[in-house]
């Protein structure tokens, strides 16, 4: 068995079916940055064991749950209140925790979008760490989210990804968060920028070390906004999710743009701040 670990703010609309999901657990814990709406109260009616603390950064939030929480097991799996657990992943969970091999496991998500699997142009299986042994992983901020730290005893895979229902509150609702979030990537591609691009890893057999390397490349592209479109569109076969696929590449380029426009617009800034200092 293992704990569930739920982020929430403001999460009325999706708080309910998360818990539905995971309603074989017997230790649910909802980590709340201080919700205006119902979230609290339908956790609480639900069973689930809530605390509340101010939101700094994802990464921050999961360390801190990991640190301050009792929670009833050693392992936790770390969900979000857009996402939906199952079966067949819980079974896999609790054979990887039999195993005790490593101190975390990545876990692929399926974009659910316009009621359909956008399986080709979000890039699936793009796997994150979500199932940690406390004590021996950690996570560390990475732009709008965050990124495993250290795990003593490194890092596996598991195979069963879960569901994401990102657009669950609404096209408004995610344009609002992805304006915040452009800030903060913003701000992330300008360190990448300043940084050594390590070619040889664009090679590597090792998906991580691909994956944070196209990553540092991608912050280097002009128009990177347009190579996003194409890259998920025709590179990845978006094309073959039909219209909720399109859909899917035009937000996700625009979601670029957005953080072009602000690194030039830091640019500018720090620019006029040279000239006139």
């Amino acid at each position: 068995m293992f704990s569930i670990l739920i982020l929430t703010k403001n999460e009325e609309a999706n708080i309910a079916a998360c818990l539905d999901s995971v309603a074989w657990c017997d230790d649910v814990v909802v980590l709340d940055s201080h919700s205006t709406d119902r979230t609290r109260d339908i956790a609480v009616a639900r069973g689930a064991r809530v605390f509340e603390r101010v939101f700094d950064d994802f990464g921050a939030q999961r360390n801190y749950a990991l640190d301050q929480v009792e929670f009833r097991y050693p392992w936790v799996f770390h969900l979000d209140a857009d996402e939906r657990f199952n079966d067949a992943l819980q079974r896999e969970c609790e054979e990887a925790i039999a195993k005790d091999e490593c101190s975390a496991y990545f876990v692929a998500n399926r974009i659910i979008f316009l009621g359909r699997w956008i399986k080709h142009s979000s890039q699936y299986p793009y796997h994150q760490v979500r199932l940690v042994k406390r004590g021996e992983a950690r996570f560390a901020k990475a732009g709008h989210g965050q990124r495993e730290d250290a795990p003593h005893r490194g890092a596996g895979y598991l195979q069963t990804p879960y569901d994401h229902l990102n657009f669950s509150k609404g096209i408004a609702d995610w344009v609002d968060r992805h304006n915040r979030y452009s800030s903060e990537e913003a701000a992330e591609a300008a360190a990448l920028c300043e940084g050594p691009l390590p070619l040889g890893d664009l090679l590597s057999g090792d998906s991580l070390a691909r994956k944070r390397a196209l990553k540092r490349l991608h912050a280097r592209l002009p128009a990177r906004w347009l190579w996003k479109f194409l890259y998920l569109y025709v590179g990845k076969g978006g094309f073959l999710d039909g219209y909720p696929g399109f859909a899917y590449c035009m937000l996700n380029g625009f979601y670029d743009f957005l953080i072009s426009v602000k690194i030039s617009e830091t640019r500018s800034r720090r620019q006029a701040t040279d000239r006139h200092g």
